[in-house]
């Protein structure tokens, strides 16, 4: 039976395990799912050690899990961050297959809607790395929001009515709101919110977190992280099953 599993820090919140077992018993294929909660990085040795075919990666290891692996694809290369690994041939391979969830996410919400010009994407860490990479294969600007601005980056309190008018698409990258945490939430002027704006949540427990409550009260279009974590898993299984294309991605 193969082994395959989740890293991170804090797992209790995971809806992954949950996916993956509902998909091998639908697919009838002899595996198992594990939630592997590692309190820090170098533990990932001992893990490599343990049989697993892949491993899905989260907060707050996507990007420090990449000095232990041995090979990364493109795409993980390109974004610096890494939330699938594959284990083939005695090396562990990093994938990146939040643009791929992202994407097909994105796209399904934006049917029938105007085209998106530009974007603010909130955080600066893994996730928010696979987000920008995805934009800008889909040909959106982007402007990178910061507690702690680098070069190319903005403060949070530089965001205002203009701003907002100019980014309709508001990306939460942060787990601000994320359970247990629920009463957080990005802090941006909702006040300039209105019909014509998307938040897109990459959280996804709670299935609508305050920064989504607070777009939806201002009428603007709402989506939370549940159909790209969705994508991102079928993304990662068709690396792990060596490429037999899954029906979502004919």
């Amino acid at each position: 039976m193969r082994k395959f599993g989740l890293i991170g820090k804090k797992l209790e919140h995971s809806y992954s395990k949950n996916f993956f077992d509902k998909l091998f018993n639908d697919e009838q294929i002899e595996a198992s799912y594990d939630l592997i909660e590692l309190e820090d990085i170098s533990l990932f040795e001992n893990i490599k050690k343990q049989a697993y075919s892949g491993l899905s990666v989260t907060i707050p290891y996507k990007e420090t899990i990449i000095p232990y692996l041995d090979a990364l694809d493109d795409s993980a290369a390109e974004v610096g961050a890494v939330n699938a690994i594959y284990f083939k041939d005695n090396q562990a391979i990093g994938y990146n297959t939040d643009v791929t969830g992202f994407a097909l996410s994105l796209s399904k919400l934006l049917v029938n809607k105007t085209v998106l010009e530009n974007a603010l994407v909130l955080g600066s860490g893994g996730a928010a790395k696979a987000i920008m990479y995805a934009l800008e294969k889909l040909h959106i600007n982007y402007t990178n929001v910061s507690r702690n601005p680098q070069t190319g980056q903005i403060d949070y309190s530089a965001i205002n009515k203009k701003m907002l008018e100019d980014h309709k698409l508001i990306i939460n990258c942060t787990p601000l709101g994320m359970y247990p945490n629920t009463d957080t939430f990005p802090q941006i002027p909702y006040a300039e919110i209105n019909d014509s704006h998307i938040l897109f949540d990459l959280v996804y427990n709670p299935a609508e977190t305050l920064f989504l409550q607070k777009g939806k009260e201002k009428g603007a279009t709402v989506c939370n992280g549940l159909e790209m974590l969705n994508f991102q898993a079928l993304a990662a299984w068709e690396i792990w099953d060596e490429y037999k294309t899954l029906e979502v991605f004919k």
